[in-house]
């Protein structure tokens, strides 16, 4: 099936510091799009790759499962590792459970992570029907587009596949569990007004991860998609701030060494 116009992949060769930006349930990477570019501007080598099942029509979902969606941004970090000398993972609501993911597995190839209202839990009773209604109604309306700055659309599916979402429900248990192994740097990013994940997302977060080093912010005039949303400048520069900090020797001296932009 063809890419919706914006879902596509996005790569840059870039400096010795390396970042991999992992994108939504139902999302692609048009929602952190501006965010890669933005990075590939500065000088970093960035990876925003378009997980399996997305970007085309919610029915190549129900055929995916999470391990698929992991497996591919697990591909990417080990890439980006090969390549440079520091790599930090990026990621917006599922992708911030996949990156907790990464993180909790590959310890000292992650030397950072940037979460941005991320998904660890159910917020929907409901959810504990998906094993036997995935059986019986194939999608649920969509969860996309939750964004409050006019005129800012999200790339997603308007349909939500319950085979999928069944498997979503799947990493979440696996990421709390994982959770405690944590133990990186940790930028996190929550709205207040988030109408897709709860509040108690970042809570759990915080709560069980290991890392001592961890700082919180509201993204006080956003919902759900920041990255697209009023406070995606805001995040930004704070996100290429905690790199600095990170990073100091890499990033003061990134250059542009090579641009190879390229999609797909």
């Amino acid at each position: 099936m063809p890419l919706l116009p914006g879902a596509e992949p996005y790569r840059h060769r870039g400096g010795p510091v390396g970042v991999l930006l992992c994108h939504g349930f139902t999302g692609s990477p048009q929602s952190l799009r501006p965010w890669a570019e933005e990075l590939a501007a500065a000088g970093y080598t960035v990876s925003l790759p378009l997980l399996p099942g997305h970007g085309s029509r919610w029915q190549d979902m129900q055929v995916t499962r999470w391990e698929d969606w992991y497996a591919e941004v697990e591909r990417e970090l080990l890439a980006l590792a090969a390549e440079c000398e520091r790599v930090f993972v990026l990621g917006l609501s599922m992708g911030g459970g996949l990156a907790l993911r990464l993180a909790a597995l590959h310890g000292p190839v992650v030397s950072g992570l940037l979460l941005v209202n991320p998904s660890v839990r159910s917020d929907n009773p409901a959810s504990v029907l998906l094993p036997v209604l995935r059986h019986v109604v194939p999608s649920l309306p969509g969860i996309a587009n939750d964004i409050a700055r006019p005129g800012s659309v999200e790339v997603g599916y308007d349909r939500t596949p319950l085979h999928a979402a069944w498997s979503l429900a799947r990493l979440w248990k696996d990421v709390q569990r994982r959770l405690p192994q944590v133990t990186q740097p940790v930028l996190l990013f929550h709205s207040p007004q988030d109408h897709v994940v709860s509040a108690a997302n970042s809570e759990l977060v915080l709560a069980r991860i290991s890392s001592t080093d961890v700082t919180e912010r509201l993204c006080q005039r956003s919902y759900h998609v920041a990255t697209l949303d009023h406070d995606a400048a805001e995040i930004f520069a704070a996100g290429q701030d905690f790199i600095r900090r990170l990073a100091p020797a890499h990033a003061a001296g990134v250059t542009r060494i090579e641009s190879d932009d390229h999609q797909g």
